[in-house]
């Protein structure tokens, strides 16, 4: 019986040993602040492979510089055939708006805890960045709009343009470093309707 025991203990701690092991080579460490307060710098996570039926609004996604080879962890905003516009807010700073399938209400996009942004950005041009000329854009086949949460810190489509769905290579669904902080990424955006009829 003790050697049964001492197999199983053996087993379990090389399971544990290659499962810290394979967290520790898959895992992507977050550079950077644009992504507070939903990832900060200096921490890891754990992405999921991107799947055939690629992204879904509000997601946290592993994805590559549209025109550059550079890794990015960005959320996304918009996706194929919604209409994205960001506006000067009211009190200063910018609204980011989505029309979801390009029709109907419009909502605010609001990602609780996030920083106000200070620096308007009034977008988009034909291309998804930022433009003196801003309106209203519908994002086109194959294509999203994807933002950080610090709006003033981000480089994202406002510089880059609509990225390519075929740029994800992952979606971030668990926090694994620090360890005080491990565990499922809490997406927790919302959207919140503007008046209308």
């Amino acid at each position: 019986m003790p050697r049964a025991v001492g197999a199983a203990v053996a087993v379990f701690a090389g399971l544990v040993v290659l499962v810290v092991a394979a967290v520790a080579l898959l895992s992507v460490r977050i550079d950077g602040d644009s992504r507070e307060p939903t990832l900060r710098d200096g921490e890891r996570v754990l992405p999921l492979p991107a799947q055939d039926d690629g992204v879904d609004r509000f997601d946290v996604v592993l994805m590559r510089t549209p025109g550059r080879d550079v890794l990015l962890v960005k959320r996304v905003v918009a996706l194929p055939g919604d209409r994205v516009r960001i506006v000067p807010a009211p009190k200063g700073g910018q609204r980011v708006l989505v029309q979801r399938a390009g029709a109907g209400r419009w909502y605010k996009v609001t990602v609780p805890g996030a920083a106000g942004a200070a620096l308007p950005t009034p977008c988009c041009g034909a291309d998804g960045r930022r433009s003196v000329s801003p309106a209203a854009r519908t994002v086109p086949a194959g294509r999203f709009f994807f933002l950080g949460d610090h709006a003033d810190r981000s480089d994202d489509a406002r510089s880059y343009g609509w990225a390519d769905l075929e740029a994800v290579s992952g979606r971030v669904w668990l926090r694994t470093w620090p360890l005080a902080g491990a565990g499922p990424v809490d997406h927790g955006v919302r959207l919140r309707p503007l008046p209308g009829p």
